[in-house]
């Protein structure tokens, strides 16, 4: 498969997906926290209690979309189906009146991204070598968090001039999303290397699966991990706490993704030389120290500070957990591989919201915060345990 600008064709483009996907979803969710509470009048609790109940509903879906893409062999079709049906609900945020909807149509959103998310993570691991995936889904992950670190600039700069009319950013928000679907027209689908019978991969998937130990135990830590992460919805309210003005909040949002953006390939190329379950660690200390942090009396610079270490954070850990997982299977189990993944960081991500929301709405938000460190240095030590020693087996194509 030929390279553009070293990065192979698949890769290249999916990146373009997921940068207009992201640079749309963003200018919507960086101002969603101060819509639902000021606009519509809800709680934190209900901020944190819709990404959770969003992101445990894609990741049910992305647990069978990736069965299905490994049964019918085709990564392409669910994937552009997932990314359409995201993009198509967005006009409808202009239109709700109370939280409740924007619950349902965040619940039909996270069903789109539950269709697409394993297909497109099998299609890139199948689309490159196994010493290129780093690089590749760093990559990825970097222009994903571009789009997401524009999308909130534009939304900071589009606010002003819509009268501070949240529901017509939303609508400008679809229009964005379109480029996603039609960068999607030059995504090709990727004939696996090893086919076997429909028969054979019946038979031997969930047993594939089960007696994978090491794969297992990244699944139980990642989980564990993961109860303690908090939505960035729910933590931008702190922004507010600290002092940050409503035509600000994208902007720290921005900051957060920015880092992102400009860590994830350094660190992906990192974990081609050193091994993903290093930087994994490392960014699993990062981030709990970054939520004791952001629990204690801080000002607007360390709040800042703070959610930079996030970024560094996401960065270290997002693809690199899925490239991780990925090494210990068989490419006929990839898609399932990646949808337990994003099953067991959905419940994990619900859990934690609900917790995290209720310890934050109804005890403070540094309630949440030492609950979110505590659990996440937990999820950090259980990681280091379970995978110690463990090899860097290689994908068996």
């Amino acid at each position: 498969m030929e390279k553009i600008w070293g990065i192979k064709r698949n890769v290249f483009f999916l990146g373009l997906v997921s940068f207009f996907n992201d640079f749309s979803a963003e200018m919507v969710h960086s101002v969603m926290p101060v819509f639902l509470t000021m606009v519509l009048g809800a709680p934190a609790f209900m901020v944190s209690l819709i990404e959770g109940v969003a992101d445990a509903a894609s990741s049910v879906l992305k647990f069978l979309s990736g069965y299905v893409s490994d049964r019918i062999q085709r990564r392409k079709t669910p994937a552009i189906l997932g990314y359409a049906l995201s993009v198509g609900v967005r006009p409808f945020l202009a239109l709700v009146a109370n939280a409740w909807q924007v619950l349902g149509l965040r619940f039909v959103d996270r069903v789109g991204k539950g269709l697409r998310d394993a297909p497109r993570d099998a299609l890139i691991v199948e689309s490159v070598e196994s010493h290129e995936l780093g690089k590749s889904f760093g990559f990825h992950r970097s222009l994903d968090t571009l789009g997401a670190t524009l999308g909130p600039l534009a939304a900071f700069l589009l606010l002003p001039l819509l009268g501070m009319n949240f529901r017509h950013l939303f609508l400008v928000a679809f229009v964005v999303g379109l480029a996603a679907l039609l960068s999607f027209g030059f995504v090709r689908d990727v004939r696996r290397r090893e086919a076997p019978p429909p028969e054979t991969v019946r038979i031997s998937r969930w047993q594939t699966i089960r007696r994978t130990p090491g794969f297992l135990a990244v699944i139980f830590a990642i989980f564990v991990f993961g109860l303690g992460s908090l939505p960035p919805a729910l933590l931008l309210l702190r922004a507010k706490e600290v002092g940050f003005g409503i035509g600000m909040i994208p902007i720290v949002y921005l900051i957060y993704n920015l880092a992102f953006v400009l860590t994830a390939i350094p660190l992906g190329r990192l974990a081609d030389r050193i091994g993903e379950r290093t930087v994994i660690t490392a960014g699993f200390g990062v981030a709990s120290l970054t939520y004791f942090g952001l629990a204690g009396n801080i000002g607007m610079a360390m709040l800042i500070a703070l959610f930079v270490l996030l970024g560094v954070y996401s960065a270290a850990t997002d693809g690199l957990q899925r490239v991780l997982a990925s090494r210990f299977l068989p490419a006929s189990v990839i898609g399932t591989g990646q949808g337990f993944l994003n099953l067991a960081i959905g419940f994990s991500s619900l859990g934690a919201s609900i917790i995290g929301g209720l310890l934050w709405t109804q005890v403070g938000s540094w309630a949440g915060l030492i609950y979110a460190g505590t659990l996440s240095f937990l999820g950090l030590i259980l990681f280091g345990w379970l995978t110690r020693g463990s090899m860097r087996p290689g994908i068996i194509k």
